[in-house]
Parts: structure tokens; C-alpha cells; sequence
């Protein structure tokens, strides 16, 4: 319910904060203040000359700006409904009719603080990686005093203090102390890892309540969190621009607008038909019309859970013919559970996992949480030496015992011999543990599919016109290709790194509209690269900055909503910049042929906007569910 209650006001106000954080925004209050001013001053003092000034100087505060825009889009060859409304403003104030070319640029500017609310996402979600960014380290030196200096200036082999609470500025391996730290950031997951000499640590974790000594082994701008910031700049700054739906219709609208105004003045000799045309011709229903259906869909999916962060991604969604997800945390709940043990003979069941389960507490690995929940009722043993090094595996000595802990691929870098002594691979997830250097088990493991993930996987093609779904994961391939047969996921790639990511997202996006949908900090670039970007859950600030959109409950059938939303509001945007158009179409015939006069014009093109609107605002008003998902285990019927 709290999740709810925070989309509804984020729905609610986002339209408020476009106004009151932009410089458009602005503008737009002041236009609207210019026009109660006037309307105050006519009834007070009667029609005297000065009192249009309040609406002179807003129509040019938004012309002037306007017209630079436009001159620049004509030499870039980027024509669009701009174009009329400076001409529409020019031609009113020409006619002197001000109200009129205040109210134009109202909708002008309304329209445009909504586009630069959604620009401003990519530095906000640079500005929530600097805010997890370490910018201070407590460097020790060899008499134990310590100095503070800038994390950047610290070297490999430095020695350097985490003090309770503090984000650790390196990456690293704790000398001394015992604790935890918060690793939730990178892997989207509620994981916080116990920590001891041997232990590695991650740049951006969060110390817990113990300090801890640790020596660098990167230097803070070769860390994996600088190399994450690094993909995301680069995501950020290779994004191509988006052209808005008023844009592409507005270009057709515009050429047939400027060819009838010509036509009727060329053929009459009279300027004044010219000046009508534009009048009735004005874009109003594509300059205000197309935000206010935004603005009533970003509401309706606040009122199911989710916010709406870029509003053109509500035109954008419901193009998409591919659809890519991550595994764990998205088409997983992210939690592996231990199903099976495989014991060589004589291996104790209890005292092996007593052995793993003491072992794997200090370890960061998702496995390593199955394995502490599935031994949580057996002893914890005494552990010392730890050390995890990635790819080769978790090395502890436990109650006397040494213990590893790998993978298939990490024995078969270091003991190839051990390897016909496994059980046939299986699809899941596996580890291997070894006990004094002999092969004494492999654990097995499963992270089930979310409820509903088949069901919305298989509903795609039928109602959302998605041809490829993808699954991308840097699990290993038969754990992948299990969760893929298993949701019904037309392609699967393993073992890929937030880089490789990045970069298949980027080539599917520029074959077709994408829809990435993801969980993890490590997402964030791909998300960026994507058509649209959708965060499950808002586990992590860092992801839900780079998401177009938040799914705060992390359901399918929030999901399919969001879509189905997508799709209501493009449909009716489109109703409402065509109807308009074809209504304004008719009176610029009537202009071209003398039968609507400017004055009228004017008049006409105020009701065709007050139409425009009030379809537009039908968006918001939908009450019956949006979401028709089957039930679970039902199949999809084409």
C-alpha cells in the first residue's frame, strides 16, 4: 500500500515539479500569471493599450528562444509543429490579438517543460552514482597513524580504514578485523556479507558496525564500481535523441498549414486570409493535447505502483518488438535454494554442510546465502584464513579443516583430475566443495522463475506485438538455458559481463525498439542503451535513476499494466493530434476561401483545442484493470 501511496504522488506531482525545476516550466507559470494579469487589468481599467503588455512580454520570452530553436532545426533539416506555433505567435501579434499569442505560448512552453524534465534524467542518474561514490579514505601508515586523502590518490598496496558506517573507497582484501558490509548496490539484492582477514570488499559497499583494514588491490578508478560509471557515462552520452510524436505528425501538418495560407493569399490578394489560416492552424492539439494524455497516463500508472520517470516513454513503449531481461532479480526472485547433495562415500551429510555453511558466511557470492539458509539449524563452526578470489573460488580453513569451495570451471583450472568425479551436469546451479583437497561434494541449487513470468513471456507476442524476448545473464549457460525453456524465452546468452551487456542491448536497439528489464546497478547501462528501460523494484537508487520507469512491486502483471497504459495513451494521443488536425484542416479550407475570418478563426481554434484536451484527459480515466494476464499455468490462447 505504501508503495502505491508513493506512486500516486509521484503521478500527481510530476507534472507540478516539470513546472516549478524547469526553465520552461517557469515560464509556463509565468505566461499563465501574465494572462490572470490581464484579464485583472481589463476588467479594472477597460480595454487601454498597456494592458496587453503583460502578454507581449511573455509572448516574446517565449518567441524570441522559439524562433532560435526553429532556425536551427531548418538548417539541421528537423521540421516540426514548432515551426506553426512561432508562426501562429508572430502572425497573432501581427493581428495584435495577444491573448491569443500568449495562450499559443503557454502550450508551447507546458509541452516543452515536460521534455526537459526527462532530459534532465541522465544527470540525475550520474548524480546518484556520485552520491554512492567514495570520495575520502583513511590511509594508515606504518606507525598506525592515520591520514585522510582523496580516494583517487589511493594506490595498490596502500593500507586503508573502513570506520563503521563508511562507504569502503577500494576495492580490496581485509588485513585485520572482523565485520560486514552492505554489497546491495551492485547486485540489486539485500545481501550484506560477513567479513574476515582473507575477505575481499567492493568500492561503494557499505561498512556495517566493526572497522576494517584493508589493503587496496585497485586503485579507485580501476575499481568495478568506476568501471560501472564509466559504461553509464558512455551509455549516457551515446544515447541517440528521441523525435517526439507531435514532431513527426507536426512536420506533415505544417507543410499542408503553410501551402494553404500561401495558396489563399496568392490566389485572393488578401493578406488576411493568409493570417487566418495560420490562426486556425495553430497546433494546439499537438502542443498540448499529446502532454496531457502523457500527463493522465504517467497518473493511471501511478495509481497501479508505477512511476513514470521519462514521460516520452509512454509513446515509446508500445513500439517495442523486442523485450531483454535480466535473470536474477527480474525473471527470478533472486534467492537459490539448496535442492540436492551430492556426498562422495564417507563424507558425513551434517558435517559437510556444517563445514560449507560456517565457510560460506563469509562469502558475497548468491549461492553462498542458499547455503547459509539451508544450514542455518546446524552449529557454526570456527573459521579462519578466508579468502575468495572470483573464478577460483572460496578457500576457508573450518574447524581444522581446508575447505574450497568452486565451481566446474574454477576445478578445471586447478584440479582437471577431480573433474570425472562430479555427477553429470544438470541444469541449475552448482558448487563444488573440497575437503582437505579431496572432492568430497557438489551442491546443487535452483532460483525459481516469479509467478506469472511464462504466463507474461507468452502473452507478449499476442498482445504487445514483441517478436524476440532475450534472456541476458552472467550465470553459467546451463542454468540460462534451463530458466529460458522454463518461462519460454526465445534466446538466452550466458556468462556476460555489464559491458557485454551493454553492448547487445545497443545492437538490438538500433534492429528494432527494445524494452530492458532489470534490477541491478550493474543494469543501469543497458537500461540507458535501451528503447525503454524498466527498474523491477526500486531495490537500488542508482537503477531506478537509469530506468525509464519503476515497477515498484516487481509483478508481471504490473508490468503488462505499464503496458497496456503505453498503448492507451498513444492511441489516444493520436486520436487527439489527428481529430484535431482534421478539425483545423476543415476551418483552413473555410480560411483559404474566405468564409472564417481571423477573428473567428481564433474563436474555432480555441474550441477545437478545449476539445483536444478533454479527449486527451480520457487517459486517466480508465477503472477497469489493464493488466489480462492468464492465470498461472493457464496457457496463452493466440
Amino acid at each position: 500500500m505504501a508503495a502505491r501511496s508513493a506512486g500516486r504522488s509521484h503521478g500527481a506531482g510530476l507534472y507540478l515539479r516539470a513546472l516549478a525545476t524547469t526553465r520552461q516550466g517557469q515560464v509556463s507559470i509565468a505566461t499563465l500569471g501574465a494572462i490572470a494579469l490581464w484579464g485583472g487589468l481589463r476588467l479594472t481599467v477597460g480595454d487601454a493599450w498597456w494592458t496587453d503588455l503583460p502578454l507581449m512580454v511573455m509572448s516574446a520570452i517565449v518567441g524570441v528562444p522559439l524562433a532560435v530553436d526553429v532556425v536551427r532545426g531548418v538548417i539541421g533539416r528537423r521540421i516540426g509543429a514548432d515551426v506553426l506555433g512561432l508562426l501562429a505567435i508572430v502572425t497573432a501579434g501581427v493581428m495584435s490579438e495577444w491573448l491569443v499569442a500568449a495562450v499559443i505560448a503557454l502550450m508551447v512552453s507546458g509541452g516543452r517543460a515536460l521534455e526537459d524534465a526527462a532530459s534532465a534524467r541522465a544527470s540525475e542518474v550520474l548524480a546518484a552514482l556520485a552520491r554512492r561514490s567514495p570520495t575520502i579514505a583513511h590511509l594508515r601508515a606504518q606507525d598506525g597513524s592515520l591520514t585522510d586523502q582523496e580516494a583517487t590518490s589511493v594506490r595498490v598496496g596502500d593500507v586503508v580504514v573502513v570506520l563503521p558506517h563508511e562507504i569502503c573507497p577500494v576495492d580490496g582484501v581485509v588485513r585485520e578485523g572482523h565485520g560486514a558490509m552492505d554489497e546491495s548496490y551492485l547486485t540489486g539484492e539485500p545481501y550484506v556479507v560477513p567479513k574476515t582477514p582473507g575477505s575481499e570488499v567492493l568500492s561503494g559497499a557499505i561498512n556495517s558496525t566493526e572497522a576494517l583494514v584493508i589493503e587496496a588491490r585497485r586503485a579507485a578508478q580501476d575499481s568495478r564500481y568506476a568501471q560501472i560509471v564509466g559504461v553509464l557515462e558512455k551509455a549516457e552520452a551515446e544515447q541517440p535523441p528521441m523525435r517526439r510524436l507531435a514532431d513527426r505528425l507536426g512536420l506533415t501538418y505544417t507543410v499542408i498549414a503553410l501551402g494553404l495560407a500561401t495558396a489563399g493569399w496568392v490566389v485572393s490578394g488578401d493578406p488576411n486570409r493568409f493570417l487566418a489560416v495560420l490562426v486556425i492552424a495553430t497546433p494546439c492539439p499537438l502542443l498540448i493535447g499529446v502532454p496531457v494524455a502523457i500527463i493522465g497516463a504517467i497518473a493511471l500508472a501511478a495509481r497501479y505502483g508505477i512511476i513514470v520517470k521519462d514521460p516520452s516513454m509512454l509513446e515509446r513503449i508500445s513500439t517495442a518488438r523486442t523485450m531483454i531481461f535480466d535473470k536474477t532479480g527480474t525473471l527470478t526472485y533472486g534467492k537459490p535454494t539448496l535442492t540436492s547433495v551430492h556426498l562422495v562415500p564417507g563424507i558425513d551429510r551434517d558435517r559437510l554442510l556444517a563445514l560449507a555453511g560456517s565457510a560460506e558466511r563469509y562469502s558475497r557470492h548468491p549461492l553462498a546465502v542458499a547455503v547459509v539458509e539451508a544450514t542455518e539449524d546446524i552449529a557454526v563452526l570456527p573459521v579462519t584464513e578466508v579468502t575468495e578470489i572470483p573464478g577460483a573460488g572460496l578457500r576457508a580453513c573450518v574447524d581444522g579443516a581446508l575447505l574450497l569451495i568452486t565451481g566446474r570451471a574454477g576445478l578445471a583450472r586447478s584440479r582437471p583430475e577431480l573433474l570425472e568425479l562430479l555427477p553429470p551436469e544438470a541444469a541449475g546451479l552448482e558448487c563444488v566443495v573440497l575437503v582437505d583437497d579431496r572432492y568430497a561434494a557438489t551442491l546443487q541449487f535452483r532460483d525459481e522463475p516469479r509467478v506469472g513470468a511464462r504466463e507474461f513471456i507468452g502473452h507478449l507476442g499476442h498482445r504487445h506485438d514483441v517478436v524476440r524476448t532475450m534472456l541476458l545473464s552472467g550465470d553459467r549457460s546451463s542454468e540460462v538455458e534451463y530458466l529460458a525453456g522454463r518461462v519460454g524465452l526465445s534466446e538466452a546468452r550466458a556468462q556476460v559481463s555489464p559491458e557485454e551487456k551493454l553492448d547487445i542491448v545497443r545492437r538490438e536497439t538500433e534492429a528494432a525498439p527494445t524494452v530492458f528489464l532489470g534490477d541491478g546497478i550493474n543494469d543501469a547501462p543497458a537500461m540507458t542503451a535501451a528503447t525503454v528501460g524498466v527498474a523491477f523494484g526500486k531495490n537500488n537508487d542508482v537503477t531506478a535513476e537509469a530506468a525509464d520507469a519503476v515497477v515498484l512491486d516487481s509483478s508481471f502483471e504490473r508490468l503488462d499494466e505499464l503496458l497496456h497504459i503505453g498503448r492507451r495513451m498513444r492511441r489516444i494521443a493520436l486520436q487527439t493530434a489527428i481529430g484535431g488536425i482534421a478539425l483545423s484542416a476543415i476551418g483552413m479550407v473555410l480560411a483559404v476561401v474566405g468564409l472564417l475570418p481571423p477573428l473567428l478563426g481564433a474563436v474555432a481554434q480555441e474550441v477545437i483545442d478545449v476539445l483536444a484536451i478533454v479527449n486527451a484527459a480520457r487517459v486517466s480515466m480508465a477503472r477497469k484493470p489493464m493488466a489480462d494476464l492468464p492465470a498461472p499455468g493457464v496457457p496463452v490462447v493466440s
